[in-house]
């Protein structure tokens, strides 16, 4: 037995030596990939342009417009006079937000009352809409806060010397900077690792089947589980140093630290591989060409994208869709990733999506064997 899944082992190994291209695919695109990603994937949102419309002229108006332009969040592109300028910026989406201060400003504030700030935002982008909102919003309440201190002290110097203030001091954890690459980049080497071995399976069977070469080597000796093992156990490697080149990439270039036990990350990247290749698999066994086992990868590829967490909290779905990441391996893997990377953890936190590993792998090999036998015969 061994004999044999050694000569498929062999032949897989030959045949990658051959294609120029596929060596090629193998290295050069998942490095252009996670410095690609590494780079323009971010939560944060930096030189927003903005259109300023300040009716007021007053000190108080230029120095919150001032705050705006020094925040590094913010760059003024246009000064308007008139809203008219305004609709036709938001409608072409030259701009995505406007701050528009009414006449008055200054003299609201001097009598003590209430003054406004009107922000007018394009929604069509409601993420970049909704954080750019936060960052006026921390911009506007550090002025106001600072106006009433300032204040204070020039109309009541003792009082304003002696009244409390609550001062806020962030204290993340595991990640002091809130550096967004640091979150993705253990991302990345999940999303590229799945993309990568599930499209090397899933082509594997079916280019076998398509040229004809299946049913010559299934009358050899051979017997399915063997052919699966050998058609496999290549991918597996193949797919291990995958993920210690886009791993080292990503740490080095970007500085991501390792801050876990290597072995733990190792149980976890086999585990992930084993229930990466058997949806593969699968999806070999349910196509009879290569262009159906493409199709069936996107399929696949692209909701165990989004459903993992990689991007979009899971919190935040529907109770539904997060009923169905239960069955993407990526979710697990992307906890195993930003887990031992930057908070160290071991088997002691990481067992729970060790097992559900494990149980889908096991899942998916009975189903990819039981689907594989029926194919063929």
């Amino acid at each position: 037995m061994f004999d044999r899944i050694w000569c498929m082992i062999v032949k897989e190994f030959l045949q990658l030596r051959r294609d120029k291209y596929a060596r090629f695919r193998l290295l050069v695109p998942p490095i252009v990939q996670m410095l690609v990603y590494g780079y323009a994937a971010t939560f944060e949102v930096n030189r927003v342009q903005i259109a300023v419309m300040d009716f007021d002229h007053s000190q108080e108006s230029r120095d919150l417009l001032s705050r705006f332009t020094f925040s590094g969040r913010f760059e003024v592109a246009k000064v308007l006079s008139n809203e008219d300028e305004l609709k036709s910026l938001i409608g072409r989406s030259d701009i995505p937000m406007a701050l528009k201060i009414e006449p008055g400003f200054a003299e609201l504030l001097r009598k003590g009352q209430t003054a406004h700030l009107q922000v007018i935002v394009d929604g069509t982008n409601s993420n970049t809409a909704l954080i750019a909102v936060g960052y006026v919003n921390q911009i506007a309440n550090q002025f106001s806060q600072d106006y009433a201190t300032d204040r204070l002290k020039q109309l009541m110097p003792a009082l304003g010397a002696v009244v409390p203030q609550i001062s806020l001091e962030q204290r993340p954890w595991y990640n002091p900077d809130l550096n967004s690459q640091w979150f993705f980049v253990p991302g990345v080497i999940g999303s590229i690792t799945l993309m990568m071995v599930v499209t090397l399976t899933a082509f594997a069977i079916v280019r076998e089947r398509e040229i004809g070469t299946l049913e010559q080597i299934m009358v050899t000796p051979i017997r399915p589980f063997e052919l699966i093992l050998g058609k496999t156990i290549p991918f597996f490697v193949v797919g291990l140093a995958d993920v210690v080149l886009v791993a080292v990439v990503g740490t080095l270039w970007f500085q991501v630290p390792f801050r876990g036990n290597p072995l733990v990350l190792l149980l976890g990247v086999v585990l992930f591989l084993l229930s990466t290749l058997n949806v593969g698999l699968l999806i070999s066994t349910l196509s009879s060409t290569q262009q159906q086992a493409f199709v069936l990868g996107f399929f696949f590829l692209n909701p165990a994208f989004t459903l993992s967490g990689f991007a979009f909290p899971i919190t935040s779905m529907p109770k539904a869709m997060q009923l169905i990441t239960y069955a993407d391996p990526l979710r697990y893997f992307l906890v195993i990733l930003r887990g031992t990377f930057l908070k160290g953890v071991g088997l002691g936190i990481l067992w729970p999506q060790m097992l559900a590993l494990a149980i889908l792998t096991s899942v998916l090999m009975m189903i990819s064997v039981a689907r594989f036998h029926k194919s063929v015969d």
